[in-house]
């Protein structure tokens, strides 16, 4: 019986063996194997050398960061984080480290290093001089690096490493705004032109722990995909324990981060289950929120309670003392409902609506001032209907400003508006030229052609075509597929579109 039992066993480890194998073997081959890892690392190498380009689009992008850390606007943030190439250089540090090439190495650093003191230095610069210098809610949103701030660097890491490897660039875009490495550079240029240590740490330990977590991952995931040292010259002892010794050193503040967020992590729930076993089953927290620089540390709990409870403040908060050991300011803002836990439920579900209505309307008030600032009119000219999410403006005339300005003008705006449909309806203005190569429209002219159908679009008005026949013939097949009444008008010259009701 035991030579049976023993037969068994041994059946089973080794058919757990040939899976295991087998699953080795289809990676290495038909993963791995399928990577091009000479071109992946020469793709790689190419984003961190520190060049002129670099140099000016990370300046740009800190001065935009800033800005828009200013006055409060996360459209202008986004735009800071799209043009920044601070991500080139950190996952070459994650591939430098997979391959053990120190050189490549050192020129990651050294380009990360330049790029960041450009930024912070061009940062304090600006706010220095800038007449605004107060905290605002995005800056305060990035001196405090939490758990959620790590998951989004490890998963962005985790597909920016991936879609590098595999040859998906486009994806690195998302990547630049999930991990937003250039806001947190931003407020630590803001915390050393203000002297605010509060700032400027907390930003400071935000930016080394999204560095190192996507660094650390893109090494983890290159060695994942078969990098190995062999690609790259051997390298010194001396050379491999000054990189270690270097990576160990800047983890410090990573592993002090990640204490304080699993603390923080703990306490949030401890505070919930508390506030819970206070009020019993049938309540409903509808909101909590933290101010963990505070001191006392700050706590506003929002319930909905079939019965209030008059010591509740103080029994949980004495309840949080003790498990916590730290003292706890709870505030806590109580809502009586029914008595079945129904109709906490609902109670709960109410809250959270017009916390989403009023966060919508706000939304959209910040949509229309901005409409009313890029067509020059006032807030009050701008029509915006949240039900059906569109957004309408007409353009007052700009000093220099053409109809391909407020073509970028509207386009810039409901990029950061996904799901709106915002319209910006130009003045009258002079339509482009439109060249053709060959039999087809130019990459120009096909650019022209969008201008002109955004533009009659806009103002609702046909399109006369005057130019060579075929060449206006093609041009008006184009708009016609787009919707736009044409008008075609055979003559010599190049090809021009102008407003029929005004030809001469």
């Amino acid at each position: 019986m035991t030579d049976q039992v023993g037969s068994t066993a041994s059946r089973r480890v080794s058919s757990f063996s040939r899976v295991l194998l087998s699953w080795r073997q289809w990676w290495r081959q038909d993963v791995v194997g399928t990577v091009n890892q000479a071109a992946v690392i020469a793709a790689r190498r190419e984003d961190c050398l520190l060049s002129e380009r670099y140099l000016f689009m990370t300046a740009m992008s800190g001065g935009i960061a800033i800005l828009g850390l200013l006055l409060s606007s996360p459209a202008v943030v986004i735009g800071a984080m799209l043009l920044s190439p601070l991500m080139g250089p950190i996952m070459g540090l994650g591939f430098a480290l997979a391959i053990g090439d120190y050189r490549w190495l050192k020129e990651s650093v050294r380009a990360l290093a330049w790029g960041t003191l450009m930024a912070v230095v061009l940062c304090a610069l600006i706010v220095f001089f800038s007449p605004i210098q107060t905290v605002t809610s995005e800056i305060a949103a990035r001196t405090r690096p939490n758990l959620f701030d790590l998951l989004v660097a490890l998963f962005s890491a985790l597909a920016g490493a991936y879609a590098m490897i595999r040859g998906r660039e486009g994806t690195i875009v998302g990547v630049a705004i999930a991990t937003a490495l250039m806001p947190p550079l931003a407020v630590v240029g803001f915390g050393l032109a203000t002297f605010n240590w509060t700032v400027f740490s907390g930003a400071l330990l935000l930016f080394v722990t999204n560095l190192l977590t996507i660094a650390l991952t893109a090494w983890a995931l290159a060695r994942i995909y078969g990098f190995r040292t062999s690609l790259s010259e051997r390298q010194s002892l001396f050379q491999n324990v000054v990189v270690v010794a270097v990576f160990v050193a800047l983890s410090v503040p990573l592993f002090l981060s990640l204490r304080q967020i699993a603390w923080e992590t703990n306490a949030q729930l401890v505070v919930r289950g508390e506030l819970t076993d206070a009020f019993g089953e049938r309540s409903r927290i509808s909101q909590l929120d933290f101010d963990w620089a505070a001191d006392p540390i700050a706590v506003e709990a929002t319930v909905f309670t079939p019965k209030l409870r008059t010591e509740a403040d103080r029994m949980v908060s004495a309840a949080l003392d003790r498990r916590l050991g730290r003292q706890i300011d709870l505030s806590i803002t109580q809502y009586q409902v029914g008595t079945s836990s129904s109709a906490a439920e609902q109670a709960q579900l109410a809250s959270a609506r017009a916390r989403e209505e009023a966060a919508a309307a706000q939304r959209a008030q910040e949509l229309a001032r901005r409409l009313a600032l890029v067509a020059g009119v006032d807030e009050g000219d701008v029509l915006v209907d949240r039900q059906r999410r569109r957004a309408l403006v007409r353009a007052e005339s700009l000093s220099g400003a053409t109809l391909a300005t407020y073509m970028a003008l509207e386009t810039r705006v409901a990029a950061t508006e996904p799901g709106w449909r915002v319209q910006v309806i130009p003045p009258l203005g002079g339509l482009p030229q439109i060249e053709f190569s060959g039999d087809e429209p130019s990459d120009a002219g096909m650019r022209a052609l969008d201008l002109v159908a955004w533009a009659s679009e806009r103002l609702d008005l046909p399109v006369e075509l005057a130019g060579p026949q075929a060449e206006a013939a093609r041009a008006a097949e184009i708009l016609a597929k787009r919707g736009i009444e044409t008008r075609v008008t055979p003559v010599r010259g190049a090809l021009r579109a102008r407003w029929a009701q005004i030809a001469d």
